[in-house]
């Protein structure tokens, strides 16, 4: 409640329901809104955690779902994912699955192991070899003659997503899809794959904003938070070098820019729409910056079909940042 002069008067908590009584007193000719309780506000990383789990729990659960069903692949985007529907909706409605392949390495396994005994979640083992060597099988004919590329990488990612989707559909769990938006904002993800799912709580959270999120739920429970306390993801997860693991020794930094780099070009395209040379004048390499503004325009047909998620940043993808599917228009550096 704010008077006339912007005083507050009365704050009510942010992020669950709450019912107050006002008093107002006729001064002046004028109302005025008499002193009440001044709840206090969560700011920046509690705000942030606290909104992607309100989302989360309000669309499970007024959408009728028992809970909901990941991927957790031991790197901090699932295991985030996880911390947060365990937050939102408690341990028991919450089942992780984690779906290696010849790539995946024992540190992956061994970090999604213990991310999911710090939450106190079902976790399944399901290797992914039989399918994705029965689809490259029967591409076999077609493909002959052609050179391996990010097909059969991407052949993974969808059988991983096909998984997930069946154990959705069987047992009613909504599938949470677990791309951030550095990702997803240059196509870095898997259509039909790991995009697979029907929302994402981190859908708006740039990578550093990750990072940030997952060490700050390691160091405190927000208010209304099902978990537990203590650490719920892993060190090992946040210091390690993101990989998405679809070919040996891969790195994310293989085909991105570090992560700092990308998310401070995203932010200045998506966000504050800065002209290219402005972005290039904070130190950025031309070409860096021609490259992602490419791979930003090129991604859009992905976003239009991505999963719904919570919105954080001023610009989210969808309802804020309208740009066409079709477009030619690339801005001169």
């Amino acid at each position: 409640m704010l008077n006339e002069d912007a005083t507050l008067a009365v704050q009510m908590p942010a992020w669950e329901e709450a019912l107050g009584i006002t008093e107002w007193r006729r001064e002046g000719g004028r109302w005025r809104c008499l002193p009440g309780p001044i709840a206090e506000v969560e700011e920046g990383e509690a705000a942030n955690y606290l909104a992607c789990i309100t989302g989360l729990r309000d669309y499970v659960d007024k959408n009728g779902f028992p809970g909901v069903v990941l991927g957790l692949s031991g790197g901090v985007d699932s295991g985030l994912c996880a911390a947060m529907a365990v937050d939102a909706l408690g341990s028991k409605r919450v089942h992780c699955v984690m779906l290696p392949y010849s790539f995946t390495s024992n540190e992956s396994l061994s970090d999604a192991a213990a991310t999911a005994e710090a939450l106190g979640v079902r976790y399944d083992i399901m290797p992914i070899h039989a399918a994705v060597e029965g689809l490259t099988q029967g591409l076999s004919k077609v493909f002959d003659g052609a050179a391996p590329d990010a097909t059969e990488e991407n052949l993974q990612s969808r059988a991983r997503g096909t998984l997930l989707m069946a154990i959705s559909n069987k047992f009613g769990p909504i599938v949470i899809t677990t791309g951030n938006k550095s990702e997803v904002s240059v196509g870095y993800a898997t259509l039909y794959g790991d995009m697979n799912g029907g929302f994402n709580p981190i859908k708006d959270l740039y990578k550093g904003q990750l990072y940030a999120l997952a060490r700050y739920r390691n160091e405190a429970r927000p208010k209304g938070c099902l978990g537990p306390l203590g650490i719920v993801i892993p060190e090992n997860v946040l210091t390690k070098a993101p990989t998405a693991e679809l070919k040996a020794n891969q790195r994310d930094q293989d085909t991105l820019p570090p992560y700092d780099v990308l998310d401070d070009i995203l932010n200045c395209l998506v966000e504050l729409e800065m002209p290219l040379p402005e972005i290039v004048a904070r130190g950025h390499a031309p070409e860096l910056v021609k490259k992602v503004e490419r791979m930003l325009y090129l991604a859009e047909y992905k976003r239009r079909q991505a999963a719904p998620g919570v919105k954080i940043t001023a610009k989210n993808f969808g309802r804020d940042r309208r740009y066409p599917i079709t477009n030619k228009f690339r801005e001169k550096l």
